[in-house]
């Protein structure tokens, strides 16, 4: 099966290239994953990324979403002198949305979560402004920087890379750190330094075929108020 980027994710490269665009500054793309892994971040660099690296070791096999945060955060640290990390909301697979909270609070970065516009970034006075969406609304938040954003879908509207770039990334070799590489010990990440594990994953029972009443809408009524009563719902 090949690796394809988490929708999510590229909502938040689309954000971290236009933020590129307005304020300058180098852009580095991350990931974690096996060997395959790699075809997501040659999609990066088709899109003009300036440089990717691959956190891919047997240790990290399981991790769930803490151990997951430390190997990015281990990553983000060996980096240096990053000001903003741009995230997606969640992943495709776990759903948990939780990552980007945690890489913030690893870090001791400021965490904006559901981030649906970027306003303004003034990195001389490291304050960063966004807009999140809220329940009925939006709320403006000023923070300091660094900061780790969590971008919801339909922040913009992501780009494809062209042919040339394509091509271009397909040559190009993707930098791999390990476990030693990062520092990271090997019992705290993975499956062996995780505190939850995913026990089963399984489709949702079928729906059973629903009943369409017509007729006076009294009749309905009643037909529905013994429907409930047969099924003890209500007496």
């Amino acid at each position: 099966m090949d690796s394809v980027t988490n929708p999510f994710d590229e909502f938040a490269l689309e954000e971290a290239l236009l933020t590129r665009e307005n304020y300058d500054g180098d852009l580095i793309a991350i990931t974690m994953g096996p060997d395959k892994a790699a075809d997501v971040l040659r999609n990066c660099l088709a899109l003009t990324v300036n440089e990717v690296h691959q956190c891919s070791d047997a240790a990290f096999a399981g991790s769930d979403t803490y151990a997951t945060a430390s190997v990015l955060a281990a990553a983000i640290k060996k980096i240096g002198d990053v000001d903003v990390v741009f995230c997606g909301k969640q992943s495709t697979d776990g759903n948990t949305g939780v990552v980007g909270a945690v890489l913030a609070s690893i870090l001791g970065f400021s965490q904006l979560t559901f981030v649906s516009k970027v306003r303004s970034i003034d990195a001389g006075a490291k304050k960063i402004v966004v807009e999140r969406a809220i329940e009925g609304g939006t709320e403006v938040v000023e923070a300091k920087l660094p900061a780790v954003l969590s971008v919801i879908k339909g922040i913009n509207e992501p780009r494809l890379p062209n042919l040339m770039g394509i091509r271009k990334a397909a040559k190009m070799q993707i930098p791999q750190w390990s476990a030693a590489d990062l520092g990271v010990d090997a019992g705290k990440v993975g499956a062996a330094g995780s505190c939850t594990k995913v026990v089963e994953i399984a489709v949702p029972p079928p729906r059973g075929a629903g009943e369409i009443l017509k007729g006076e809408i009294e009749d309905i009524a009643n037909t529905v108020t013994d429907k409930l009563i047969d099924l003890k719902v209500i007496k």
